[in-house]
């Protein structure tokens, strides 16, 4: 699905977007290690999200023919996600993509993760980080004059259908001069977006996108 705002945007149904005339992923709130983090806390979770988020990542970078990744925050889960096994896996990833830019707009979970280690070849950068005509965040906000992507919410749809069912799914949310993208990572949780007049939704289900008209939602 193209987007006609500036650069050329394509959102993708993998919970990223791409800048076109760049050939920049953009992908928000991968939190790896968080599955590690827990254990680590005690917490019993399933291993290997960190491997099927990073499998999915590069399948997409290639797809795509990515030249730039940019990350809106949240790389990490927490500093306990510096386990072993997490950062061999991303070295082992980095060194199939040496060749890709990699920025990351610092979020919440980075500044208590802690940096990356260098070996990853990731340059972080503040919020916000201006490339290509847009203001990257990781946190929503509004700056005059810009369009501001984002990450941070986690943002889904409740759709309300027969029988008081319902069922939530990610999507892409668009307000002026704002676009808030899905979290890419798996064990992430999301947030019920609270719509208004104007905005636009985009959800993702079975691999597709479908933009929810107002009164679905």
């Amino acid at each position: 699905m193209r987007l006609q705002i500036a650069g050329g945007w394509r959102l993708l149904a993998q919970r990223a977007a791409l800048i076109e005339s760049s050939a920049s992923l953009v992908v928000a709130d991968a939190h790896f290690g968080k599955a590690a983090a827990f254990r680590a806390r005690g917490v019993p979770v399933p291993r290997g999200t960190t491997g099927d988020n990073l499998a999915r990542l590069a399948e997409l970078i290639e797809r795509v023919q990515a030249r730039r990744l940019v990350l809106l925050g949240d790389l990490f889960h927490a500093r306990e996600s510096h386990a072993r096994p997490t950062l061999d896996a991303m070295r082992a990833w980095r060194q199939r993509h040496a060749a890709l830019e990699i920025v990351l707009v610092e979020g919440n979970h980075d500044r208590h993760a802690g940096a990356p280690p260098i070996e990853l070849g990731i340059r972080v950068e503040a919020e916000p980080w201006r490339s290509d005509s847009f203001a990257f965040c990781h946190h929503p906000q509004r700056i005059a004059g810009e369009t501001v992507v984002a990450g941070h919410l986690h943002p889904c749809v409740r759709l309300n259908g027969r029988a008081d069912q319902s069922v939530r799914l990610p999507c892409f949310w668009l307000r002026d001069g704002l676009v808030v993208l899905p979290a890419f990572g798996e064990f992430t949780g999301g947030t019920t977006i609270a719509r208004e007049d104007g905005d636009r939704v985009v959800a993702i289900a079975d691999d597709r996108l479908f933009e929810i008209p107002n009164c679905a939602a």
